[in-house]
C-alpha cells in the first residue's frame, strides 16, 4: 500500500514528530480522562476502586494496541489492486470515525468533567465491574480514535517501525504531563490545548481521506485517477525535509488528482467550520416556582457546586 510513498519513506524525525504529536495530544485526553476518574475516588474517599479503574486502563490499551496491529499488519499481508482498495476504505472510515470523535470532544469538553464524576458516583454503588467497564469506554474511545489516526498515518513509511515509537514517547510525555498536571506542578489551558491540537487531527485526517480517495482510483473503485489537479513534481524534492515533513505527517503528494484535491479541500472547510463555530452554553432547568409555603419558609444559601472543573 504505498499510492503515497513518494519513492523513499518520510525521515525517522518526521515520523517521530508526526506520530509523537498524536501520541502526546490522544495521550493527553485519556490521562485527563484517568485523572478526573482518579481524583473523584480520592475525593470521595474510595481509594480500593482504584485497582478497578487501572485495570479497565489497562484492558482498554490493550484493546487499542491490538486494533492497530490487526489493521496494520492485517492488510500489509495483502498485495497488489486489493491492497489498495482494503487500503482506500479502512481510510475512509478511519476518517469518518476520528472526525465523529473530534466534534463530539468538542461540544463534550465542557462537561466531561461532571459526567465523568456522575458516573463514577453510579458505578460505585453498581460495583467494581461497573468501575471498570466506565474506565475501559471513556480511555478506550480515546484509544480507538488514536489507532485510526496511526493506521492512516502510518500507510507510507514502508512497514517502518518509527511511527510507533513516536507514538509510544508521546504518550509517556502526555502520562508524565498528566500526573504533573495531577499534583498542581503545571497548569494548562485545555481549550487551547484541545482546540489547536484539534485543528492539527482535522489537517492529519483529511491526509488520510486524499490517501484514501487516490487508493480507491488505483484500485479502480473511483474514477479520475488520471485527471489530476496540479503537477509540481519536476520542482518538488520529496527527499528534502520539507517533502517528508509534508509526506509523513500529512500525507501530501506533489501530484493529486482533482478527486483528490476536491475531497482534501472540502473536508479541511466543512470540519474546520464545524470545530471552530462557537459552541453554545448548555440549557439550564428551570427553576420551579416558588409556592406560598415555600416563600414563607427562611431562605438557604445555595453552596457552590463542587462539580465546576475545567476540563
Amino acid at each position: 500500500m504505498s499510492v503515497l510513498a513518494a519513492g523513499t519513506a518520510p525521515s525517522i524525525a518526521t515520523q517521530l514528530f508526526g506520530s509523537g504529536l498524536i501520541g502526546l495530544r490522544e495521550g493527553l485526553e485519556a490521562g485527563i480522562v484517568v485523572m478526573i476518574l482518579a481524583a473523584f475516588l480520592v475525593k470521595a474517599e474510595r481509594k480500593d476502586a482504584l485497582k478497578w479503574v487501572w485495570l479497565g486502563v489497562g484492558i482498554a490499551v490493550a484493546m487499542v494496541a491490538a486494533i492497530f496491529l490487526v489493521i496494520h499488519y492485517g492488510t500489509s499481508t495483502v498485495t497488489g489492486l486489493t491492497a489498495e482498495i482494503i487500503a482506500g476504505v479502512a481510510s475512509l472510515v478511519a476518517v469518518a470515525i476520528v472526525t465523529t470523535m473530534v466534534l463530539w470532544m468538542r461540544k463534550a469538553a465542557r462537561t466531561i468533567s461532571h459526567n465523568l464524576e456522575a458516573g463514577m458516583e453510579k458505578a460505585l454503588v453498581a460495583g467494581p465491574i461497573a468501575v471498570l467497564t466506565l474506565a475501559f469506554f471513556a480511555v478506550g474511545r480515546e484509544g480507538v480514535e488514536t489507532a485510526l489516526l496511526m493506521v492512516g498515518y502510518a500507510e507510507n513509511t514502508a512497514g517502518s517501525a518509527w511511527p510507533l515509537v513516536g507514538l509510544l514517547l508521546g504518550i509517556v510525555a502526555a502520562a508524565l504531563l498528566t500526573v504533573l498536571l495531577y499534583v498542581g506542578a503545571v497548569r494548562l489551558d485545555f481549550a487551547k490545548f484541545f482546540k489547536y491540537t484539534g485543528i492539527f487531527l482535522i489537517i492529519v485526517a483529511a491526509g488520510i481521506l486524499g490517501y484514501g480517495v487516490h487508493a480507491l482510483q488505483v484500485g479502480g473503485v473511483l474514477p479520475g485517477g488520471s485527471a489530476l489537479a496540479f503537477d509540481i513534481s519536476g520542482g518538488y524534492d520529496a527527499s528534502s525535509w520539507y517533502g517528508t515533513v509534508l509526506a509523513g505527517i500529512f500525507n501530501f503528494r506533489p501530484d493529486p488528482t482533482v478527486l483528490q484535491a476536491v475531497a482534501w479541500v472540502g473536508y479541511v472547510v466543512v470540519v474546520l467550520f464545524l470545530f471552530l463555530r462557537p459552541v453554545s452554553a448548555p440549557k439550564r432547568a428551570p427553576e420551579p416556582s416558588a409556592s406560598p409555603t415555600a416563600s414563607a419558609a427562611p431562605e438557604r444559601t445555595a453552596s457552590p457546586s463542587p462539580d465546576e472543573t475545567v476540563s
